[in-house]
């Protein structure tokens, strides 16, 4: 029997959602849980990529912060091919420092998806903020959707 498209788009909604709960309640392993063994990651911790989910890496980013990472997203788009699902979009991620200042910050992301004998997971992620261009090298974080002017090549 083939599953219909749309239970494919909500079962790759339903990993997301899992990540993006996990990183509420900052459990890093619970992320790990969603990712393939040997997953492409190049997120925006050093180094450029990497094989594998990090869990000890992620735990301590997240109990670096005072309070819960909320990551939403935003002009997500879904795309599902039989065993393959790519996902688009803009993302912010939102916390507290241990000193009690919230900080925000948007970011490009491209994830992945296979389906496996274990549900849909998560085997390529491509996180980044673009730079300025003038020399300064500085990570382009002040930048919001609300003025995101998209164009084509």
């Amino acid at each position: 029997m083939t599953r219909p498209a749309g239970s494919d788009v909500a079962d790759v909604r339903a990993v997301l959602a899992a990540v993006g709960q996990a990183s509420r309640d900052r459990d890093a392993g619970a992320i790990g849980r969603h990712y393939a063994p040997g997953a492409w990651i190049a997120d925006l911790a050093p180094p450029l990529v990497r094989r594998g989910f990090d869990v000890a890496g992620v735990q301590q980013w997240l109990d670096g912060w005072g309070g819960p990472v909320e990551v939403t997203s935003r002009d997500q788009t879904i795309a599902v091919s039989g065993d393959l699902a790519l996902v688009q979009h803009l993302q912010q991620t939102r916390t507290r420092t241990r000193d009690g200042e919230d900080v925000a910050w948007w970011a490009r992301a491209t994830v992945a998806l296979a389906r496996t004998p274990e549900g849909w997971r998560i085997v390529h992620e491509h996180v980044s903020v673009p730079f300025y261009m003038d020399g300064s090298d500085r990570a382009a974080l002040d930048l919001h959707p609300e003025k995101l002017e998209m164009t084509d090549a």
